[in-house]
Parts: C-alpha cells; structure tokens; sequence
C-alpha cells in the first residue's frame, strides 16, 4: 500500500511538471516575449502556500492541460508570488520584483489577482477567481486583448 502510495505521488509529480505552465517571473523578461510573439501577459498575484482561491485557481485554471496549450500560443504568463511559509520564501531580488509589480499594478493587495497587460505593460483588464471551466476562463481573459 506505502509502495502504492509514493508511486502514485511519484506519477502526478511528473504529470503535473510536464503540464506545468511556463511561468515568467521578471516584468522585463515578460515584456521582450511579449513583444517578439505579439502576445499579451497575464500577471497573476498569488498566495501559493495560504491562499485558498488562489491555489483554487491555479489547479483549475492554470494547471489544466486546455488552458496550458491555449496559454503557450496566446499568452507570456508572469506571476508574482506572495508566500507566506518560510519554507517556500522567495530570494531578497524576487520578492523586491514582487513588490514591485504589486505597487503598480495590485496597490489594494487582492489575492488571488489577474491583470492582463499589453506587450508594453499597460492594464487591458483584470479578474480574480472564478468557479468556471479553463474555456470559460479564457473567454474572460480574451475579452482584454
């Protein structure tokens, strides 16, 4: 049963790293992909390790095999994380990031946090979570471009 266990959690590990979205972390670097793919960026602010929703939304949404082969294709996903145990603490210069892109563009502190940016970094629209399919997620996400 143990034996089970751990290869099953072995099996999701490497399905899930091999369905993981390709997720940015610098505005900078965001933006340049941006530009040479002509594709918005979807920045997301998150709690990954206290955050309900917004571990919610990443396994609903973003974790999801239709929304990661849509995103490839039509998105830069930058994401701006906000942990909370010491354990999964960010290094000095990615949380200065992190901070940085929440003044600009999360001054309220809302988590989990959506906004949809042009190629240069200007706000198209934003959302948060929703109880919704991939597909409908993404019709939401279109209505910015």
């Amino acid at each position: 049963m143990k034996k089970l266990i751990i290869l099953s959690s072995v099996f999701l590990f490497i399905a899930t790293s091999l369905n993981a979205q390709n997720w940015k972390t610098d505005l900078n670097d965001a933006k340049k992909i941006a530009s040479e793919k002509n594709n918005p960026i979807i920045l997301v602010f998150q709690g990954s390790d206290w955050c309900a929703p917004c571990i919610k939304l990443d396994t609903q949404i973003f974790s999801t095999q239709e929304f990661t082969n849509y995103a490839k294709d039509h998105y830069v996903m930058l994401k701006a994380d906000f942990p909370k145990k010491s354990k999964n603490k960010l290094t000095n210069e990615q949380q200065e990031k992190n901070d940085k892109l929440a003044e600009k563009y999360n001054p309220n502190g809302y988590f989990p946090y959506v906004v949809v940016l042009d190629k240069t970094g200007k706000v198209l629209g934003n959302t948060g979570y929703k109880n919704i399919s991939p597909a409908e997620y993404i019709k939401i996400l279109n209505t910015f471009k």
